[in-house]
């Protein structure tokens, strides 16, 4: 876990953020126990082996059964609350399982857990960082299961957010009620609508979706890939960790926007090659921090131990630096989202993203012609994204004060 040390090559018991000392020794470990522990499956890999097994078969029942149906078809597409799922929701499910058994460790372990909270509640922009980010993602993943998407209503063009008013010529036909010559905003819309007629809150819902789905996708390729890439060349050093290195180096130079144009123009601006692009492209930051991290841990005395004791160097990398440069692996993945959700967002602006979908970003484009007489269209989830953003660098920087061990040992 983030900030904590191992008291052998086996993992032991985690030593207390508080004390200096040890519950157990390394000459106290109990070698074959721990063999024996590597190989016994937990409740908690059990549990994930089902989740792993009950996604694939819904996976494939979707992928080789419904989408030859048309029955099935039809039933979903008439039912409120069953999913007419696309390769980006499938990606998003499986994104939140990993994300969820990742988590399992920090939560049975409630004395760190408890530590960690009293450590990050001390930032109290990013504790309400942290509420208004949950808001967003239950409204993004279960509100767009209970509300129809936006649709075209060229009746409804241009009315105002409820509470506020425009002269009566600027909407198509005002809805409201009309008063002294303004239009008043109504329930029926109430962050009022775009000039086609799209309510600008069912937008700005799924438009959480789009976000959420770019932003905790790409972040997890990215972060696997550079978790793997930079832990394997601090470790293996020489030849392995130069070339590794030179290829992040030109990674990092190669220009993904014409790479994107490229796709875009044989495919289509699709968010499923969007988030592809962004999460095998943008790694190279995040493995250089990991990489820098482990180099440290590589010389700790429990790598030492574990490589004295016959363990193989997968074996270490998995069990014992990986783990213990988490800290700054979930720092740079939380910072890491913000830049994917703004970047989705510009390439919707200039027109680039998938048309099809309801997107911060193509709806702030949607009423940049229109500030003057309908300023609502292009605020309303301007200051959505802006928040988001906001949002998430205040948690960013309050994980890093939370989980940085060296900040730890100076307290």
């Amino acid at each position: 876990m983030p900030g904590d040390e191992r008291s052998g090559p086996g993992g032991g018991d985690v030593t207390d953020p508080t004390s200096d000392r040890s519950r157990e020794r390394f000459e106290d470990v109990d070698w074959e126990t721990i063999d024996a522990d590597g190989r016994r499956v937990s409740t908690t890999q059990l549990l994930a082996l089902v989740a792993g097994g009950l996604y694939a078969l819904a996976l494939a029942y979707d992928v080789l059964l419904a989408a030859g149906d048309p029955t099935v078809e039809v039933v979903v597409a008439e039912s409120r609350f069953l999913w007419d799922a696309t390769g980006v929701d499938w990606l998003f499910v499986a994104t939140l399982l990993v994300l969820g058994f990742a988590a399992v460790p920090l939560a049975r372990n409630r004395r760190l857990t408890a530590y960690y909270w009293q450590r990050f509640r001390r930032h109290r922009l990013a504790v309400l960082s942290l509420v208004y980010l949950v808001v967003i993602f239950l409204l993004g993943t279960v509100g767009t299961l209970f509300i129809d998407p936006p649709t075209l209503h060229v009746a409804a063009g241009y009315q105002p957010p409820v509470f506020l008013s425009v002269d009566v010529s600027i909407p198509t036909q005002c809805l409201g009620p009309v008063v002294d010559g303004r239009c008043q905003g109504t329930w029926r819309y109430p962050l009022g609508t775009t000039g086609s007629g799209k309510g600008l809150l069912a937008l700005a819902i799924f438009g959480m979706r789009v976000s959420l789905q770019v932003g905790l996708i790409a972040t997890l390729i990215s972060v696997t890939v550079a978790t793997a890439v930079g832990a394997t060349a601090a470790y293996a050093g020489g030849w392995v960790d130069e070339v590794l290195m030179r290829y992040v180096d030109v990674q990092q130079t190669f220009p993904t926007f014409f790479l994107f144009l490229f796709l875009a123009y044989l495919y289509g601006g699709s968010l499923f090659v969007l988030i592809v692009i962004f999460g095998l492209t943008g790694w190279g930051g995040i493995a250089r921090i990991v990489r820098s991290e482990a180099l440290q841990r590589r010389e700790e005395t429990y790598v030492q131990a574990a490589q004295s004791a016959g363990a193989s160097g997968a074996s270490v990398v998995w069990r014992h630096i990986v783990p213990n440069v988490s800290n700054s692996i979930v720092t740079a993945a939380t910072l890491n989202v913000p830049v994917l959700i703004l970047s989705e967002a510009a390439l919707s602006f200039i027109g680039l993203g998938d048309v099809m979908l309801p997107s911060w970003g193509q709806t702030i484009a949607a009423g940049r012609g229109d500030l003057a007489t309908a300023w609502w269209i292009s605020t309303i989830p301007g200051l959505f994204l802006f928040a988001t953003i906001l949002a998430f660098n205040f948690l960013g920087d309050a994980l890093r004060d939370a989980l940085d061990p060296r900040q730890e040992v100076g307290r």
